[in-house]
């Protein structure tokens, strides 16, 4: 008879989980002693990183990732990250060590107390089986869990005496169970919304990153298309929905009450899909919507839809229902909009740059279908505006806005996604958090480029520090780090530039080199 750790791992091998993401402990050491030549363990050296690697992986397959923590330490470690992954859907099964049924009730070392509540409120589910004969059925229905709408991170708690235990015959019967979802709209419902929108004498299309998570980015360019419509990315989006390049993109919604409904004066109909109605993040009194405007969700999550605090809502699958949309609308008569405006290329000049500049530089440089994942969070404005995003899965930024997420993250979605090269744009005061991933990295030989804008300040609190009128504030500087010397001694190789020639050469490099390099650019702040 097939053990509980046997069962448990033909399990994920017929889910199409071969790879773990994970920092062990020894609660974790049952599970994986003997470890299958079949399954890649991807080792972090901090849980933090461990979860952000999982949930670019995750992100960008499309796909339940697994996680492997040390029991209640470890979860503490990763808190940030079920932060970031339950903000942005993430599939992620993650799991956590616990004591010896045995000693549990003694408390000893490494038990995980109250290990169901540890993980809330930013999981799906979290559970820890009454016996060990249920751990299949509890990976079992956590796995159907982080898929199911709206996806997201589920949790488990697993006694580490339970993998060696007999699995019951009857549990074999979970391995050959699948479980789908439909969220498509009946004939009936999708002509009253298609006639909504043909109504509309002036309709605005905005857009959030479960539409470039469901690939559903051309069903998106298919309706704004058919609509004349204009199309703006939800304020705060950590995914790219919409080309950047194409002629009805207008850029990054602001996230303030005031200024975003500003931007929508003149429209009649606001149509939302894949984002919540609206991520706010500086408080900006003004009304939620411009005079005269109505407003439709399309989302995949119940949550998203019932705290909306206006519009109605639709819960279902956001790519199926953009498709059926995009051919259910007639073509309108009025005239498409104009391109936006896009900035002037900056100019060269001696160093430090600007952020601008460099983000110029390598828009230039980097293949069409680079993908970045952003962690220079003052300088999230200049990219929406300067770089090239045009294929689905180009972009991810932490969606929390907590930092620690994009150096292992881009780990992960290279590691997705081999084909394409990845570029992680990483802030000097940001890539503290998480700086470990380098060496992951490295072991794996994971081509990933990561440069650092070095400015010596925490530039997005600075800006804040304007909005909010706070003056005098400590510690917003971070001076005196080297992260040439850090990144080496992780086994990269690293350069430090600070010119426009230095920069464009040890880019080139670092995208033909095939293994992952490090480029430290002193950049110029500029702001308050």
């Amino acid at each position: 008879m097939a053990t509980i750790r046997d069962l448990t791992y033909e399990l994920l091998r017929r889910n199409g989980i071969t790879t773990i993401f994970g920092n062990p402990g020894s609660n974790e050491l049952p599970f994986l002693q003997d470890f299958p030549s079949d399954f890649r363990y991807i080792l972090a050296l901090h849980e933090g990183v461990a979860i952000g690697i999982a949930d670019g992986y995750a992100q960008a397959t499309g796909r339940t990732a697994l996680v492997n923590l040390h029991s209640a330490a470890g979860t503490g470690n990763a808190m940030g990250g079920f932060a970031n992954a339950w903000n942005s859907h993430s599939r992620l099964l993650v799991t956590a060590g616990q004591q010896t049924r045995a000693m549990i009730g003694v408390e000893p070392l490494l038990t995980n107390l109250d290990a169901t509540t540890l993980p809330k409120p930013l999981v799906k589910w979290s559970y820890e089986p009454a016996r060990a004969e249920d751990v299949p059925l509890a990976f079992s229905r956590a796995l159907h869990m982080s898929s199911l709408p709206a996806p997201g991170p589920v949790y488990l708690s697993i006694p580490y005496d339970d993998w060696a235990k007999p699995a019951e015959p009857e549990s074999l019967r979970l391995l050959g169970r699948s479980v789908f979802a439909a969220g498509a709209l009946d004939p009936g419902a999708m002509n009253a919304l298609a006639a909504r929108l043909d109504r509309s004498a002036n309709p605005v299309i905005i857009l959030g990153p479960d539409v470039d998570a469901a690939r559903a980015n051309d069903h998106a360019v298919r309706l704004a298309e058919r609509l004349k419509a204009p199309v703006w990315v939800a304020p705060s989006a950590p995914r790219c929905p919409f080309p950047t390049t194409h002629a009805h993109f207008r850029g990054l919604l602001p996230a303030g009450m005031a200024s975003l409904s500003r931007l929508l004066e003149g429209h009649d109909l606001v149509l939302v899909a894949g984002a919540p109605v609206f991520r706010y993040h500086q408080y900006e009194p003004g009304p939620l919507l411009p005079p005269g405007a109505e407003l439709i969700q399309i989302t995949c999550d119940p949550d998203e839809a019932a705290r909306a605090p206006m519009g109605d809502a639709i819960v279902g699958d956001v790519g199926r229902i953009l498709s059926a949309l995009a051919d259910a609308v007639g073509e309108a008569a009025r005239a498409a909009p104009q391109p936006r405006e896009t900035p002037p290329r900056s100019a060269p000049g001696a160093g430090p740059l600007t952020a601008e500049r460099v983000l110029d530089l390598m828009n230039e440089l980097a293949p069409p279908d680079a993908i970045y994942v952003n962690e220079s969070t003052s300088t999230i404005e200049a990219m929406w505006e300067r770089l090239r995003w045009e294929n689905p899965g180009s972009y991810y930024f932490g969606a929390a806005g907590g930092l620690g997420f994009a150096m292992p993250a881009a780990v992960g979605v290279q590691l997705a996604e081999p084909e394409r090269r990845v570029i992680a744009v990483i802030g000097d005061g940001s890539a503290n958090y998480s700086v470990t991933a380098l060496w992951t990295a490295a072991q794996h030989n994971v081509p990933v480029v990561f440069v650092i804008m070095r400015n010596g300040t925490y530039g997005a609190l600075r800006w804040f520090a304007g909005v909010l009128h706070a003056e005098r504030v400590p510690a917003l500087d971070v001076p005196g780090i080297d992260f040439v010397a850090i990144a080496k001694g992780y086994g990269l190789e690293a350069t430090r530039v600070d010119s426009d020639d230095a920069f464009a050469a040890a880019f080139a490099r670092a995208l033909k080199a095939g293994r992952p390099s490090l480029i430290e650019v002193a950049t110029a702040w500029i702001g308050p």
